[in-house]
């Protein structure tokens, strides 16, 4: 929350959503341990995951404006949630969205300290890859 108080849009939204996507996760898993719901569960993880890599996708657009990190952060967490979807029916793939799972979550925490790092020290110590936002000459209109 402290991202909205700091004027960053996308990062309390981002921070948000996987937040809620992390209890709701847990609440997936518990419903499912309990049984209820049992009709449906061959298909609601695969749903869950997709919608999921469906938002992420979205989100992942709006990175084209800020970093090229974050670019590869949820360009890989796109493909993560897809894999995972698909994992539902398939162990080899399921195996395969666990490593991108590792590289997605190492490019996080690059992403994460470096962003930490650069703003702290003021510098560019570890690089981004910063897209420059586009001036008034930049439009054609």
């Amino acid at each position: 929350m402290w991202e909205f108080a700091a004027g960053n849009t996308f990062g309390a939204s981002a921070f948000t959503s996987y937040g809620a996507f992390w209890i709701s996760l847990g609440a997936f898993i518990w419903v499912h341990y309990l049984g209820w719901f049992a009709m449906a569960q061959e298909i609601d993880m695969f749903l869950y995951f997709f919608v999921w890599g469906c938002f992420s996708a979205l989100l992942w657009g709006i990175t084209f404006r800020i970093s090229k990190a974050l670019v590869v952060v949820f360009g890989s967490l796109v493909l993560l949630f897809l894999l995972l979807a698909i994992g539902e029916y398939s162990v080899a793939v399921h195996k395969m969205a666990g490593y991108l799972g590792i590289f997605c979550g190492g490019s996080a925490i690059y992403t994460g300290y470096a962003t930490l790092l650069n703003a702290t020290w003021k510098g560019n110590f570890l690089p981004l890859g910063p897209y420059t936002a586009p001036t008034v000459s930049d439009s054609k209109v």
